[in-house]
């Protein structure tokens, strides 16, 4: 009798256009694939629970999908995957590639731990995976243009065919596993799970939305953006799939979305060169900034109790749904650096820790352009004002009420400004923890400082 193959997924949790998948049904033949699902029990205890919830909801939706075979055990994977391959005969085990720090070094644990079984990487989760688009004389880019016209030079491979004779071999879950992903996925998620929901999502954003995007994208009270992200984050639909679909289209909302994927490419880009820079300054020329030490006023941006109702409303939609719209992100990002004098990891982390797309190269270099630490080449000196941002981008108020009932009796965008009306602070709204022109010069001084 043949020796099935593992598939071990973490990135790709989905049916079609998975080369990983072929690599394995192609390795195992009449043997079958195991797919399993391995919980990192410090990851998962790390999640808020919108993110658990997404994970949980997306991998029962896969179990169905694979027809209940999937697999979910608990523990760290340099142990796990090992002893399911000696339990069920395995003769390789197949991965989607990492770039990641932490998925390069816990794949190298695991492949040493294999021993004579091989682990094979096949695919990417990105179009073009980090490390390929590189300068003629070899070296990375470190500026977001030019990658991006390279990136699209090189282009990408079209869709893997679906796997011949694919056929599910059987292992069981461990009980502490499924009972998790059980618990985790009471609640109802933020947006229909699985790979049919998502082509669906996409397919109906670009019949009916990507036209307007250019613009819609920035009004948070808008549902104008694809929400692709928190589907990316997972792999359950595969970028190139995405681009595929637009490459058809000539509007100016499709190139718009045609550069924010290729934002998330550089970003993985950048971090496979410089894997530091998950949780330290990418450039150096700030290391002399001095920060505030984390408290109330840190504790009270979690909490969305800052006083400016632009930033709380972010905060609260964070907390409640594991989302938060991207321009609200710069937003509150720009207040917990500038407002706040506060290193960008403790806002990363927080993010990281509540959001369904969190995903760490794209988080983590999203705020090192906020903060003045990334690959943006001057950016301190842009300092969000939370209250014209508001205006501008939520001119009505309506994001505002939403997620700040205390503001709801506020009409249009008095939201904004409540300390600017006799009954802005009926409801019992916080006053503002700080003043912003006093802190954005503050910010200045500092960065003036740290320059020497």
């Amino acid at each position: 009798m043949a020796d099935p193959a593992i598939l071990w997924l973490r990135r790709d949790l989905r049916l079609h256009d998975h080369p990983a998948l072929n690599a394995a049904v192609e390795q195992a033949g009449a043997g079958g694939v195991v797919p399993v699902f391995v919980v990192e029990p410090a990851l998962w205890k790390g999640a808020g629970d919108a993110r658990r919830g997404w994970l949980a909801h997306t991998l029962k939706d896969l179990s169905d999908t694979y027809d209940g075979r999937l697999v979910l055990r608990m523990g760290d994977p340099e142990k796990v995957v090992p002893a399911l391959a000696r339990e069920v005969g395995a003769s390789s085990v197949h991965v989607s590639r990492e770039s990641t720090p932490h998925g390069r070094r816990r794949d190298e644990a695991v492949e040493d731990a294999l021993g004579d079984v091989p682990l094979v990487a096949t695919g990417t989760p990105y179009a073009v995976a980090p490390g390929r688009v590189v300068k003629n004389d070899g070296t990375p880019y470190a500026v977001f243009t030019p990658f991006s016209r390279a990136w699209q030079d090189h282009g990408w491979p079209g869709a893997a065919n679906p796997p011949k004779n694919l056929r599910w071999a059987t292992a069981d879950s461990h009980k502490t596993a499924q009972d998790a992903v059980d618990k985790a996925a009471k609640g109802d998620p933020l947006l229909p799970v699985g790979e049919a929901a998502a082509s669906e999502r996409w397919e109906d954003f670009v019949d009916e939305a990507i036209a307007a995007y250019d613009t819609d994208r920035d009004r948070p009270a808008v549902d104008g953006t694809s929400r692709m992200s928190a589907y990316l984050k997972l792999g359950v639909i595969h970028p190139r799939t995405l681009l595929s679909r637009i490459s058809r289209l000539r509007s100016t909302g499709a190139s718009t979305l045609r550069t924010e994927l290729a934002w998330r490419e550089f970003y993985a880009d950048v971090l496979y060169h410089h894997p530091r820079s998950a949780w330290h300054d990418l450039r150096p020329a700030l290391k002399g900034m001095t920060y505030d030490d984390p408290g109330e006023h840190v504790e009270a941006w979690k909490e969305g109790r800052t006083g400016f109702p632009f930033v709380d409303a972010g905060m609260r939609q964070l907390l409640e749904t594991g989302w938060m719209h991207n321009r609200v992100r710069m937003v509150t990002a720009s207040f917990l650096t500038k407002d706040l004098h506060t290193w960008w990891p403790i806002g990363a982390r927080h993010f990281m820790d509540h959001l369904i797309d969190g995903d760490i190269a794209s988080n983590n270099h999203g705020w090192q352009w906020v903060a003045g630490t990334g690959t943006d080449a001057a950016p301190y000196f842009r300092v969000f004002n939370p209250v014209t941002q508001g205006e501008k981008f939520d001119p009505q108020g309506d994001y505002v009420r939403r997620w700040v009932p205390e503001l709801r009796h506020l009409e249009g965008k008095k939201a904004h400004s409540p300390w600017d009306h006799e009954a802005g602070y009926d409801e019992g709204y916080p006053e503002r923890i700080i003043d912003h022109k006093e802190e954005r010069e503050e910010a200045l001084r500092r960065y003036e400082s740290a320059r020497g």
